[in-house]
């Protein structure tokens, strides 16, 4: 197994620190500079640690002051987020999809990126519309690598969705989830029949397997129609209330 990259590693620090609650929300992190002369790394490792720890939420650069801990808020982290079929059938409503491509492509730099990959190494990707009862409540678009799944071009995912097919490849080691508002690009909107000026929640899921990120998922949900909702406790503690998940507006 190859060593991790030096960002990666860095990465995981920060994050360590953040968990530990030796980082606060709002506390300064470590400037490029600091990690420069702190690790011994690049100004560029320096900077992509950095960079990709704002993109997913865990930490907010201020022009010209810093870089310091986001408020948790505004970096969720998930422990477990079930099938977006196994979400709908619990409330007993009926699962659909429609999938609108499934191929093999170059990766672009946020699929790179996500992914740990050179960019146009080639990935697989799907896009697909999940439906609740006939309604659009979701548009997954994610991106594989390869060589974890070497069948999924093959599969019929209006019949098993993705996370399910892909749970049953591998167990997956590890998962990452950041939830964030956004604007919906146009395709969105007209995959999930949203509203021009209506509110977009994205999902952003990358998950591990064998020691590497194997899936880089964004999932859009129309703003009127979900919420996340959370119920956590310490470990070892079993929760009384139902588990975190994305549920339906009335």
């Amino acid at each position: 197994m190859r060593a991790k990259p030096r960002y990666q590693e860095l990465k995981e620090m920060i994050v360590r620190q953040i968990s530990s609650g030796r980082l606060k929300p709002h506390d300064r992190v470590p400037s490029e500079n600091e990690l420069v002369e702190s690790a011994g790394v690049s100004r560029m490792t320096a900077n992509r640690a950095l960079r990709e720890l704002t993109d997913e939420g865990y930490v907010e650069r201020v022009a010209g002051l810093g870089t310091f801990v986001a408020d948790p808020k505004a970096a969720s982290h998930l422990l477990e987020v079930k099938s977006i079929a196994a979400e709908i059938e619990s409330r007993g409503h009926r699962h659909t999809a429609r999938v609108i491509s499934l191929k093999k492509e170059p990766a672009d730099a946020d699929q790179a990126r996500a992914l740990d990959l050179a960019r146009r190494t080639p990935v697989f990707r799907v896009l697909l519309v999940h439906f609740e009862n006939g309604l659009p409540i979701q548009l997954e678009d994610r991106s594989i690598l390869p060589e974890f799944a070497p069948e999924f071009l093959l599969q019929d995912f209006t019949l098993v969705t993705p996370s399910e097919y892909l749970s049953d490849i591998a167990p997956l080691q590890e998962a990452e989830h950041v939830v964030r508002a956004t604007r919906a690009p146009a395709e969105v909107r007209e995959a999930l029949d949203m509203e021009r000026d209506e509110p977009c929640l994205l999902v952003v899921r990358r998950t591990w397997a064998r020691g590497r990120p194997v899936t880089y998922g964004r999932l859009y949900h129309p703003g009127s129609r979900f919420e996340l909702t959370g119920h956590f406790a310490p470990p070892g503690v079993r929760p009384t209330a139902p588990q975190p998940g994305l549920e339906q507006k009335p």
